[in-house]
């Protein structure tokens, strides 16, 4: 029979080796948005971002001290672009993963290829997917990745003040007595628009406007004389496409002049990264609808 005295060496060991262990010890499973179970480390010091989204959100909660990595187009805040890049977020660079040695890899399962992911978690490299459709849901993505990163705190505060904001948006819409057309051109060469299931969508809604190209087809494409057709009142621009390809849009649709969004000035340029990533910046381009489709309202 052991002794007290060897007993309570043993314990006291125990709670050294808990105590004194590193992060990569102590390990926590949780469930992601694709409902798969990831084993990972309760403090992950190594993440690396496999999205542009990603790398925002991570920034947004205080937490890029422990970014290692993100994807090419990860550029904001400017902070970002100095971090080494793993290839595109459709295009993600294995190796450059790997050489990492990240505890964390953040993915998204609108871009990032499936078997990527797969082949990361063969590698034992823990993968945590989001899957935000909707302004709710990049609520939901925050809190998660708040969890993630320990900073449960930072996240809540910063959903809280998202909310607060997209429910004075909604609010003032909620008072209009008329919804103006809104016509959102996000492709230039083919002419692009935005269907129902999209977050541009979401938003012309909450600003109190009508999504002229609302329907099934999420990326709908439309001939010069079928938008002339819709009668748009509200004309909004954005793209891909960067500099004078928006100025040179606006010009040859400032020609037709009987459009009432031409005839009103209520053609606009906006920042196409305000309204495509699911970020809190999309409640800065909510505000910037709101500003847009009832500035009345939203001044005051």
């Amino acid at each position: 029979m052991k002794s007290s005295g060897t007993i309570l060496s043993f314990i006291v060991l125990i709670v050294v080796a808990v105590t004194f262990s590193p992060a990569w010890a102590r390990q926590v499973q949780v469930t992601d948005q694709l409902g798969r179970q990831v084993i990972l480390s309760d403090d992950p010091q190594r993440v690396v971002s496999l999205a542009p989204s990603i790398t925002e959100i991570i920034f947004a909660l205080g937490q890029e001290h422990r970014l290692k990595g993100a994807t090419r187009f990860s550029d904001f805040p400017s902070e970002a672009i100095s971090l080494p890049k793993v290839g595109s977020y459709v295009q993600l660079d294995l190796e450059k993963i790997v050489a990492l040695k990240p505890d964390l890899c953040i993915a998204i399962k609108d871009g990032n290829p499936r078997q990527t992911v797969v082949r990361l978690e063969s590698l034992e490299v823990p993968v945590y997917v989001v899957d935000p459709r909707n302004l709710e849901a990049v609520t939901e993505t925050i809190i998660e990745i708040g969890d993630l990163l320990n900073a449960t705190k930072n996240a809540e505060d910063l959903v809280n003040n998202m909310r607060l904001r997209i429910n004075r948006v909604k609010s003032a819409a909620e008072k209009v007595s008329h919804r103006p057309g809104v016509f959102f051109q996000i492709g230039i060469s083919p002419i692009v628009s935005v269907g129902t299931n999209t977050f541009i969508h979401e938003l012309i809604v909450l600003a109190g406007g009508n999504n002229l190209t609302e329907g099934l087809i999420p990326y709908p494409r439309f001939s010069r004389e079928q938008v002339l057709s819709l009668a748009p009142e509200v004309f909004i621009i954005t793209s891909m496409a960067r500099g004078e390809v928006f100025k040179r849009v606006k010009i040859e649709w400032s020609r037709w002049s009987e459009m009432p969004a031409i005839k009103n000035r209520r053609i606009f340029l906006v920042d196409s990264n305000l309204f495509d990533r699911p970020t809190p910046r999309l409640v800065d381009g909510l505000e910037v609808l709101g500003r847009l489709i009832h500035p009345e309202l939203l001044e005051e």
